[in-house]
């Protein structure tokens, strides 16, 4: 079941606003209807006011249906009830939503009934069906289609040149739709290429098809480009072979294919971003503990076997939110059982549980992640070290530890807890040191404070000894310097304050202190 306020958050992003009745996002939606002469008892829980006049008979519709909430298009109904400028019709919309107590979502007129009714049904009525796993939608069907239709090849891509379907016809294909189908995106030369033509900006820009012209070099035959879009939001493209520019019928049929497209694309978000949600939630509830951890992993689909809690932070060096987006979306790409991990977004960094014996395992999905990002964008991540279902919240903190031991050092590989346990232990007691919480009195810090009054080495020739166990003629070597010296310091540093050499409680506090006092772990 899904909520007002998850449709609102997704509808949001076609212009689709709340007018009214914020208590009511909390509200569940289990059902959609439209009017129907034919039905008189229609209920539902969100009405689609299709065919509606004024506002007023739209909210009395919905009201009528006892449901939780209406979709409204104002600039297509009539302008009986709509008068004067945007924010008018978003106070009349209220008030009559109030009087009814009915919330009321008004959409942009861009955005055409078919692709709204693609999302909402979508999202109420597939949820259940989405929340264990995305399943294939039929675009390589309609990829079929439309090259039976036109004549030629078809390739079905995202906003972001990646290969979503494609007919299975190759007579009419080249060597440069061979290569897209086989990276399954467009290769960058050919992105330049189409850059340099403006053929990207003209897609972005027209709804208009756009001829590219062949090009032997670069293995391209004649291609038609349509833009595919969702109101004013451009969602991918459909590119189809051809010697020169369709006209007629096979110019309608790829624009009506476009379309077509367009809420196959639309229907497919929103499954996607339900079970993104759903999946997310789960993770949570992992990474937090307090939950049913075996019941949970069973709805995420992975065996019961240690995991590893993957930290990553994405970045730019204008935008943090944007690039972590991002990566969320990649991490999350796929059917469920083929990604490896299942993933979440908290606060700033994205979390993934995988399952990984061996951290080199971990570090190549990061390694894949990053290599799908835009070159700018810059990733830091940390690995928990292997770990039962009950100890992932554990685990997590691990990765945490070790993302920010990796953003003191980016250009190191991502560390693991379990080879890296050492540098975290030490990164805690220096973070000890810097809120005060060693001893300002005793040994080691009067030896550093006479070091850094008179430029002694006291406090770097006990931690060689300690380090060395004793061993004058090592400690010497590593600080460049006679045995006699060592020995010398070492009977300085006794006058200057009670070092019990022979304690190895005192010992075991000196060298934690020292460690604790350097400003970087020595790796």
């Amino acid at each position: 079941m899904i909520t007002l306020d998850r449709l609102v958050n997704v509808l949001g992003g076609y212009g689709v606003r709340l007018c009214n009745r914020p208590e009511a996002r909390a509200a569940g939606l289990r059902s959609v209807a439209m009017p129907d002469a034919a039905d008189r008892h229609i209920a539902a829980d969100l009405f689609l006011a299709v065919g509606a006049t004024s506002l007023a008979e739209a909210v009395r519709w919905a009201a009528a249906a006892r449901a939780t909430a209406v979709l409204v298009r104002p600039a297509k109904i009539g302008p009986d009830s709509e008068t004067g400028s945007g924010a008018d019709v978003e106070r009349q919309a209220a008030a009559l939503g109030d009087r009814h107590e009915v919330a009321v979502l008004l959409a942009d007129d861009a955005v055409s009934w078919s692709q709204l009714a693609g999302v909402v049904y979508g999202l109420v009525l597939e949820g259940r069906e989405t929340a264990s796993g995305r399943g294939p939608t039929d675009l390589f069907a309609l990829a079929d289609s439309l090259a039976d239709v036109i004549g030629g090849a078809v390739t079905i891509e995202d906003r972001h040149s990646r290969v979503l379907a494609y007919s299975r016809s190759q007579q009419a294909g080249d060597p440069a739709r061979l290569e897209t189908i086989l990276a399954r995106r467009v290769p960058d030369r050919l992105r330049e290429l189409f850059q340099q033509q403006g053929v990207l900006a003209r897609l972005a820009a027209t709804d208009e098809p756009v001829f590219v012209p062949a090009d032997p070099g670069h293995g391209l035959t004649g291609r038609m480009a349509v833009a595919v879009r969702a109101g004013r939001e451009l969602l991918g493209s459909v590119w189809v072979t051809c010697e020169r520019p369709p006209a007629g019928a096979h110019r309608r049929a790829l624009a009506d294919g476009a379309r077509t497209v367009a809420l196959h694309l639309l229907r497919s978000r929103a499954s996607a971003d339900l079970e993104r949600q759903v999946e997310s939630d789960l993770v949570i509830q992992l990474l937090e503990g307090g939950a049913d951890a075996v019941t949970v992993i069973s709805r995420l689909g992975l065996a019961p076997q240690p995991l590893r809690v993957v930290a990553v932070r994405a970045h730019t060096d204008g935008e943090r939110h944007v690039a972590l987006l991002l990566a969320f979306e990649q991490a999350t790409t796929g059917f469920g059982w083929s990604r490896p991990g299942r993933s979440a977004l908290l606060g700033e960094t994205l979390y993934t549980v995988l399952p990984a014996e061996q951290a080199d395992a971990a570090r190549r999905w990061i390694s894949a992640l990053r290599a799908e990002l835009p070159a700018r964008v810059q990733v830091t991540a940390g690995i928990g070290a292997p770990a039962e279902i009950e100890e992932l919240p554990a685990g997590r903190q691990e990765a945490d530890e070790c993302l920010a031991l990796h953003e003191s050092s980016p250009d190191s590989v991502p560390p693991a807890y379990d080879e890296s346990w050492d540098d975290i232990l030490l990164r805690r007691l220096r973070a000890a040191a810097r809120a005060g919480r060693t001893p300002a009195r005793g040994p080691v810090s009067t030896l550093m404070r006479h070091d850094s009054r008179h430029g002694t080495r006291f406090a770097a020739t006990l931690r060689a000894w300690l380090e060395t166990q004793g061993d004058l003629t090592v400690a010497a070597e590593r600080l460049g310097v006679h045995p006699n010296t060592v020995r010398n310091r070492l009977r300085k540093m006794g006058e200057l304050t009670s070092l019990d050499l022979d304690d190895a409680r005192q010992r075991l506090a000196m060298i934690i202190m020292l460690a604790a006092s350097e400003d970087e772990p020595r790796r």
